[in-house]
């Protein structure tokens, strides 16, 4: 199933919807497309929409952008609902048992700004509780109308994480949000474990060794343990990085696979038999990361010489309606333990910038000259 629908997915792709900047104003027109209805408004007075699809029984709320600068699973959910009018067997099966709810923005000044909180600085992802912010509140309001069975807390992870401690990056991670200090498993909670560890099976054929699982510490102030708490089976999802994928077009792909395959699930309850233990066998995600490491690079400090390794972060820069990715040093230190995205061969390579021949933390990595030619070639990105 999951290579057939990569296979097809250019012909339901919303072609629209492109890199990571995606604000209001991109998906107005979808929002029209699908016959949105404002639900709510932000601080900034921005409008927040529910898409509904399906008249079946079973209920499955989802929400994306609640960082606004967390926007593949946005661009997902409308690829997954220009699937959903392909009427195939599967998607009739989908829209006759399900009735499905979507905010597919729920941080519309986040998204504008590129920012993870709103225009109060506020989280609302640990804002369950105190739902201090007029977004929350929207969020609250919509679960408590459509009372679902099941929830879909759609979110974008950084580049930095490993799936366990290896070299594979955590392309996709997932997680079933405990309901109580005590982490206990009940059948809301079970489900969702269930329903993850049957997906993670069908994405180790096109993801080998690259899906994570969150950590799941009990927080009633997080949106997704608040609502596991209140009977929702509630999955996490998160997309990560794959390859050169920066503008998280390719993983993209696999996380309206992701949200396909928990509804096509959830539908046919073939998860019910599923063990706990595939779930739990998940590798836990793990910060081991860097975009790039620079190892065995020849530096002076106080007049001695000596190797070290550099390791490289991208900052994501909103710059004219456009995403910069500036690279600027993040560690300095033995890095045997990390891994990076990408390791040119530079070893034995002196480090050079102007006087200096030692780095320093937080510079920024384009200016850096390794025997006297720029680093910035060694970083350009697909």
């Amino acid at each position: 199933m999951i290579q057939h629908f990569i296979n097809t997915y250019q012909s339901f792709k919303e072609k629209s919807l492109f890199g990571r900047y995606i604000t209001l104003t991109n998906i107005k027109p979808l929002v029209e497309k699908f016959d949105g209805e404002e639900v709510g408004k932000s601080v900034l007075d921005n409008p927040i929409f529910k898409l509904t699809v399906g008249t079946g029984k079973i209920k499955i709320l989802m929400w994306s952008q609640m960082h606004g600068n967390e926007s593949t699973t946005t661009k997902a959910v409308f690829d997954f609902l220009n699937y959903l009018k392909g009427y195939n067997k599967l998607t009739d099966e989908i829209l006759e048992r399900c009735t499905i709810v979507i905010i597919p923005m729920l941080n519309p000044d986040g998204a504008e700004a590129f920012t993870r909180v709103n225009a109060n600085e506020i989280d609302l992802n640990r804002d369950a509780q105190d739902l201090s912010q007029p977004e929350s509140l929207v969020l609250k309001a919509v679960f408590e109308e459509f009372k679902p069975d099941f929830c879909f807390n759609l979110h974008g992870q950084r580049t930095i994480f490993s799936a366990g401690n290896k070299a594979k990056s955590s392309s996709l991670s997932f997680l079933a949000p405990a309901f109580n200090e005590n982490r206990d498993i009940n059948d809301p909670r079970k489900a969702a474990m269930q329903i993850i560890s049957l997906l993670n099976k069908d994405l180790q054929d096109l993801l080998p060794d690259q899906v994570g699982r969150y950590d799941d510490g009990f927080n009633d102030n997080c949106v997704g343990d608040s609502f596991q708490q209140a009977g929702a089976s509630t999955i996490l999802f998160e997309a990560g990085h794959i390859d050169d994928d920066y503008d998280r077009e390719e993983i993209r792909a696999l996380m309206t696979y992701s949200i396909f395959k928990c509804v096509h699930l959830i539908v046919n309850t073939g998860y019910e038999t599923e063990s706990i233990e595939d779930y739990l066998a998940i590798p836990n995600n793990e910060k081991l990361f860097y975009d790039v490491i620079l190892r065995q690079v020849r530096v002076e400090q106080e007049g001695k010489e000596k190797s070290i390794d550099i390791a490289i972060q991208y900052r994501e820069v909103l710059q004219n309606g456009n995403i910069s990715f500036e690279p600027y040093v993040a560690a300095i230190d033995n890095l045997s333990a990390y891994f990076g995205h990408k390791e040119p061969k530079v070893g034995g390579m002196s480090f050079i910038q102007g006087d200096l021949r030692y780095p320093t933390l937080d510079q920024k990595a384009e200016d850096i000259s390794l025997n006297n030619q720029l680093l910035s070639k060694l970083l350009t990105k697909k």
